[in-house]
């Protein structure tokens, strides 16, 4: 919660901005902000961060972290003020199959310290959170649908979206396939794509992507009002 309303924390952990993870970021924003939720959204890459040192401060007995990582650094404050939210929403491009290291990064450093070693008898974990919190994946990719399914990227990214799951009570991906890579394609050398094909998919489907993630950032916002 701030200022009384939900909070939601956008999340863009790729390089570019302005271009298509970000503007999947800002468009489900909107629709959060449309559901009416206090937003944010911060650029990882302007910061300066590692992922996970396993420096175990969060699972020492006693331990005063209470779900936030000991770390302190540039995104300290980010965690500080992420784990406040009532929906979280991480963007990233595709590369090499995976996501982003700074999303990979940002997830062992915001996700870790919520989990614990500390199971009950009928094998459940508890959790250094008081509530469910909404939570979201957007993967931008240039392959086409039919690629990702035969690259197996469901289960590749998918187990992201388990261990958030797993770790804050609900999460969701939403996959945005075939996209624009560049401003102008006859500046790179390139006989994979054609940029006739990928500008004519853009022309088609963009919009529709764009109403894909807003539809998101209303359900996870509505959803959440549900934990309230």
């Amino acid at each position: 919660m701030k200022d009384g309303k939900l909070f939601a924390m956008f999340l863009n952990a790729g390089p570019r901005k302005n271009w298509n993870t970000h503007k999947m970021l800002e468009a489900a924003r909107q629709g959060a902000e449309e559901a009416g939720a206090v937003t944010e959204l911060v650029h990882l890459y302007d910061l300066d961060f590692k992922g996970c040192k396993s420096c175990f401060a969060c699972k020492v007995k006693n331990a005063k972290t209470n779900g936030l990582c000991a770390m302190r650094d540039d995104l300290r404050p980010v965690l500080e003020r992420t784990r406040q939210a009532d929906v979280v929403v991480l963007g990233s491009p595709v590369f090499f199959n995976f996501a982003t290291g700074v999303y990979r990064e940002f997830l062992e450093r915001f996700a870790f310290p919520v989990g614990s070693y500390i199971y009950d008898e009928n094998g459940n974990s508890k959790k250094f959170r008081d509530k469910a919190i909404e939570t979201a994946s957007i993967f931008t990719m240039n392959n086409p649908k039919e690629t990702m399914e035969e690259w197996n990227y469901p289960t590749l990214l998918g187990d992201n979206t388990k261990m958030l799951e797993i770790i804050f009570g609900a999460s969701e991906t939403l996959y945005v396939c075939n996209t624009y890579q560049f401003a102008d394609y006859s500046r790179y050398d390139m006989t994979l794509f054609s940029e006739e094909d990928k500008r004519a998919w853009r022309d088609a489907h963009f919009q529709a992507d764009l109403q894909s993630a807003r539809d998101l950032g209303v359900r996870l916002v509505e959803r959440a009002k549900t934990h309230m």
